[in-house]
């Protein structure tokens, strides 16, 4: 299947230089979204390509995007894990060929960056956790970072650092319009106190064992209150099977619901009274929207966690003591729309891009 060029606004403009962007973990769909749609007004063909893991896929097909799959998640044993990496990279070489893109984007693909590399293409990595694991000798040509983050952090030439404001939630929060439908969807009853809660990412490098004890200290203790409604959000379907294997009895009776389906986390995020999660994204998210916000990750701390810590708008659990003190168990008041301000986020990065096009 051959991707279609993008025309203009419809008047028959097109751009030659095509843009291949991969999207290989799940908070790439919802911040890429806008970015492509940007990119397609201004006439230049996108092609994407994703990777088959955790909920990706779906993700794509709920917000209605083409793309082509390749490869999945290779596990958490270091070996098999760079294995992944390059069979992937070699996966990918055909269709880069066949399409020639004149530029490689992601937000943190390994596997696209050294192909990239290899075949001599000009990549952009965008990038929020400057503690990230790099591919030995393999180096974007350019790197996209929150301005919060020093560029000492980085190995790669100053010069091709470029920065944006806020974080990068704010690149897709601003056109967020909450879905009521998720109630009834869920079974959720409003008199409850809504908990959304992501485990931690247990395959990730960066895993630290502790933040799963924080994690079913979290749900043990909000699943013993009267009142409570847990939404868990596993990562895949062994998480999924751990967790009813922990907890049958909440499973069964709805004191925790598992949805059967991909659903938007930002809508989830809405409606929930406060958020627990293991992992960056749904943080950061639930602090853009507004919403109370704990973190049970316990890898190293990145500059952004730390700038929303300091705002206030993101609390730090370390240990069970923290579990037990810090959560604040009150219902939120939800106002018809959220607060969620253009800080000039999205334009900024697409600034960046379209000036590297240009130099391409």
């Amino acid at each position: 299947m051959k991707f279609q060029r993008i025309y203009n606004d419809g008047l028959g403009i097109s751009n030659s230089k095509k843009i291949w962007i991969d999207l290989d973990n799940s908070p790439h769909v919802p911040f890429f979204r806008p970015i492509i749609a940007e990119l397609e007004k201004r006439g230049y063909p996108v092609m994407l390509t994703v990777r088959d893991c955790f909920q990706v896929c779906g993700l794509m097909n709920l917000f209605n995007l083409e793309y082509r799959r390749i490869g999945k998640h290779s596990g958490k044993n270091k070996v098999r894990k760079m294995v992944g990496l390059l069979y992937r990279a070699l996966q990918l070489w055909p269709i880069a060929s066949e399409e020639e893109p004149v530029l490689a984007l992601s937000h943190g693909s390994r596997s696209q960056m050294i192909l990239a590399r290899m075949l001599g293409i000009p990549s952009v990595l965008c990038s929020d956790y400057e503690w990230g694991r790099e591919v030995p000798f393999i180096h974007p040509n350019w790197l996209i970072v929150p301005e919060v983050i020093p560029d000492r952090e980085f190995q790669i030439n100053k010069g091709r650092i470029l920065k944006y404001p806020g974080i990068k939630e704010d690149v897709y929060v601003p056109f967020f319009k909450p879905d009521p439908s998720l109630k009834d969807v869920l079974g959720l009853d409003e008199r409850n106190l809504i908990i959304t809660i992501r485990p931690p990412a247990t395959e990730a490098h960066y895993h630290n064992p502790q933040s799963e004890e924080l994690f079913k200290a979290a749900v043990n203790l909000l699943g013993h209150r009267q009142n409570t409604c847990i939404l868990l959000l596993p990562r895949g379907e062994k998480q999924t099977d751990s967790i009813r294997k922990l907890w049958p009895e909440w499973c069964a009776n709805g004191k925790i619901i598992i949805p059967n389906c991909v659903v938007d986390g930002l809508n989830l995020i809405w409606h929930s009274d406060f958020v627990i999660s293991g992992g960056g994204t749904m943080n950061r998210e639930a602090a853009a929207l507004g919403v109370p916000v704990y973190s049970i990750f316990l890898g190293k701390i990145g500059a952004v966690d730390r700038y929303l810590r300091q705002k206030g708008r993101l609390t730090l659990l370390g240990n069970i003591n923290d579990i037990r003190s810090k959560l604040l168990l009150v219902k939120r008041d939800r106002k018809l729309r959220p607060e969620c301000k253009n800080n000039g986020a999205l334009e900024s990065i697409l600034g960046h891009i379209l000036r590297v096009l240009e130099e391409c």
